[in-house]
C-alpha cells in the first residue's frame, strides 16, 4: 500500500474524507460549459462526530439528477428562466440523493437515505439538516433512480405541464417535443394515461422507435430528416392540435402554432434548443397572432411555484410506477468526473431519457 493511500485510510478512520467536487470559475454565456468554466478539485473534510454542528448532517453523496435547466445557472445572467446564477469559486449545487454518514440532528441517523435539491456536486458534504427535502423508505419498492426521473425534477415537469396546465380530455391530440428525453418520455405515457391520441418529436429514428414501443406513444418523427416542418405536422395532425408541451422552443413552436386547434393550451416546459445562446442570437417566433385569433393558452411554469401539489404529484406517480403504466428509461454514468459531459450530453441529439450521476454505490 502506498504511503497516500495509507495517509487516506489513516485520515478516514479519524473521520477525514478527500471529496471530489465541482466548482464554477467563469461564467458560459454562449455554447456549453467547459472545463474553462467548471473545474473539479479535491478537498479534505472532516466527518468526525465532534466536528458536524448542531442541525447538521454529514451526507456520503449517491445519485445526482442533470437536468437542462442547469444550463441557465452558468450564463451569468438572469434571461430566460430567471434562476439564480451560480456564485464564482463555489462549489455547484443540484438535485440528488445521499446516504447521511454522520448527524447532530435527532430527525436523521446514520445510514438514512435522504434527497435534496441543494446538495453540492461533492463525494462528500456536511450540511444543514434543514436543506432536506425527504427521507426515502428503502422498503417503498422504488428504485433509487425513479426518485430522480418519474418521481423527480422530469416527473414533475411532466405532471404540471399534462396534469395542471394542459389538463387535457380523453381523445385529445396532443405533440411532444424532446419526446425521449426525461420530461417527454414521462409527459407522453402520462397523456396516454388519459386516453389522449399523443405524437412525438425527436431527434434520430432509433429515438422514433423508443417513444413508440417503450413509451406507448401513438406515432412519432425525426425532426432532423424533415426539411417542412409545416408539412410533417399537417401529416400527423389533420384534425390539428389540441394539447403542445414544448420542450424544445424555436422553429418547432413557430410550426405548430400554424396547427393548433382552438383553445389548445401550450405549457412551455422549457426551450433546449435556444439554451446556449444569447437571447439576441435565438430564433424569433413569427405567428404569435394564432394564439389571439385561435384562443390559445400559452403558459410557462416553474416546479418552485407549484411545489404545493409535489404531494398529489408524488401519490399518483407512485401508484402508476407500482401498476407498471411508466415505464422510465435512465442512463447512469458513474463517477464525479462525469458530471460535465453529462450536462453536455443533454444537448446532443444521443441523449435518451433521463441522465443520473452514480458518485459512490448505493
Amino acid at each position: 500500500m502506498g504511503e497516500e493511500v495509507k495517509s487516506l485510510v489513516v485520515e478516514e478512520e479519524m473521520g477525514v474524507v478527500e471529496s471530489k467536487e465541482w466548482y464554477l470559475v467563469s461564467y458560459a454565456p454562449h455554447g456549453v460549459p467547459t472545463t474553462d468554466h467548471l473545474k473539479l478539485r479535491k478537498v479534505r473534510l472532516s466527518i468526525a462526530p465532534e466536528s458536524i454542528p448542531d442541525a447538521h448532517v454529514a451526507i456520503e453523496m449517491l445519485l445526482f439528477s442533470v437536468d437542462p435547466y442547469l444550463r441557465g445557472r452558468f450564463t451569468g445572467t438572469l434571461d430566460g428562466l430567471y434562476f439564480p446564477q451560480f456564485e464564482l469559486n463555489q462549489v455547484i449545487t443540484i438535485f440528488g440523493i445521499g446516504r447521511v454518514k454522520r448527524s447532530n440532528d435527532s430527525k436523521y441517523e446514520e445510514g438514512d437515505i435522504v434527497l435534496s435539491a441543494s446538495f453540492p456536486v461533492a463525494e462528500y458534504c456536511v450540511m444543514p439538516s434543514s436543506e432536506i427535502d425527504a427521507k426515502i423508505d428503502a422498503a417503498s419498492g422504488i428504485s433509487l433512480p425513479d426518485y430522480l426521473s418519474t418521481l423527480g425534477v422530469p416527473g414533475f415537469a411532466a405532471w404540471l405541464g399534462i396534469e395542471v396546465v394542459a389538463d387535457p380530455k380523453p381523445g385529445s391530440n396532443v405533440f411532444i417535443s424532446a419526446a425521449s428525453g426525461g420530461v417527454g418520455m414521462i409527459a407522453g405515457q402520462l397523456a396516454k394515461i388519459r386516453g389522449c391520441r399523443v405524437i412525438g418529436s425527436t431527434g434520430s429514428d432509433e429515438k422514433v422507435r423508443l417513444i413508440k414501443e417503450e413509451f406507448g406513444y401513438d406515432d412519432g418523427f425525426n425532426y432532423k430528416k424533415e426539411e417542412d416542418l409545416d408539412a410533417v405536422l399537417s401529416k400527423f395532425f389533420p384534425n390539428g392540435i389540441d394539447v403542445y408541451l414544448d420542450n424544445v422552443g424555436g422553429k418547432m413552436l413557430e410550426s405548430v402554432l400554424n396547427h393548433v386547434n382552438k383553445f389548445a393550451r401550450i405549457p412551455l416546459c422549457g426551450m433546449i434548443s435556444q439554451y446556449n445562446q444569447a437571447w439576441t442570437e435565438r430564433e424569433g417566433v413569427r405567428n404569435l397572432l394564432n394564439l389571439v385569433g385561435k384562443e390559445v393558452r400559452m403558459e410557462g411554469f416553474l416546479l418552485k411555484t407549484h411545489f404545493n401539489r409535489f404531494g398529489d404529484f408524488a401519490k399518483e406517480i407512485e401508484g402508476h410506477i407500482k401498476e407498471g403504466r411508466l415505464k422510465p428509461k435512465t442512463k447512469i454514468n458513474f463517477g464525479i468526473e462525469s458530471f460535465l459531459d453529462s450536462l453536455n450530453s443533454l444537448f446532443s441529439s444521443s441523449n435518451i431519457g433521463k441522465v443520473v450521476i452514480q458518485v459512490n454505490k448505493a
